[in-house]
């Protein structure tokens, strides 16, 4: 199967816009970013008031690889919290937590300093008398909204989620709207 065959693309999802290219209620979605290919999709999601890495293709083989749980293949997240976190909740969310009656698979997490993301409009919602962080969040699986639950489930409520990486693709360098192709050395990095 030549990789030529097929269409790869990541894109930098701005805050509001839908991971898909059609809203019957008028929304902003990825048809106004950018002229994709026929039969493009994204892999996976992120929600509308979420930001960053999308994986965009053709190839439903690599999609079916990249979404089985079974695999395990990491994203990492920016997520910018209220408050900072106790070092003995950071360790339970580590352990998984329990989110709507299930269990979250062990998870990566680390206060970090802040990235100095370009200001988001609409601005993140600020109280002067509350502080907060910003943590890397690194899961392994992707249930409905998991990083704004599992915040909430140790008392730190997501203010701003930006996706950075999925296994072996980084946001780095693309600003909110910003699309290229794949190169070969990160397409086989996906599949492996």
């Amino acid at each position: 199967m030549a990789n030529n065959l097929y269409k790869y693309f990541i894109l930098h999802k701005p805050y509001g816009v839908l991971s898909q290219f059609t809203d019957k209620e008028g929304r902003r979605t990825l048809s106004e970013l950018h002229d994709f290919p026929r039969d493009v999709y994204p892999v996976g999601r992120l929600d509308m008031d979420s930001e960053g890495l999308l994986l965009l293709t053709d190839d439903k083989r690599l999609t079916n690889f990249l979404l089985n749980p079974l695999r395990e293949h990491e994203k990492e997240y920016y997520v910018q919290v209220e408050r900072i976190p106790e070092e003995a909740d950071l360790e339970n969310f580590r352990k998984g937590l329990l989110i709507e009656g299930k269990m979250t698979l062990p998870a990566k997490v680390k206060i970090i300093p802040d990235p100095g993301f370009p200001e988001r409009n609409p601005s993140v919602r600020e109280r002067k008398s509350v502080a907060d962080c910003w943590l890397s969040v690194t899961l392994t699986e992707g249930r409905h909204r998991q990083v704004r639950k599992m915040t909430a489930n140790i008392g730190n409520p997501t203010l701003r989620l930006v996706r950075v990486r999925i296994k072996n693709l980084f946001l780095d360098g693309l600003a909110g709207g910003d699309v290229r192709e794949l190169s070969q050395k990160e397409i086989e990095g996906l599949k492996r």
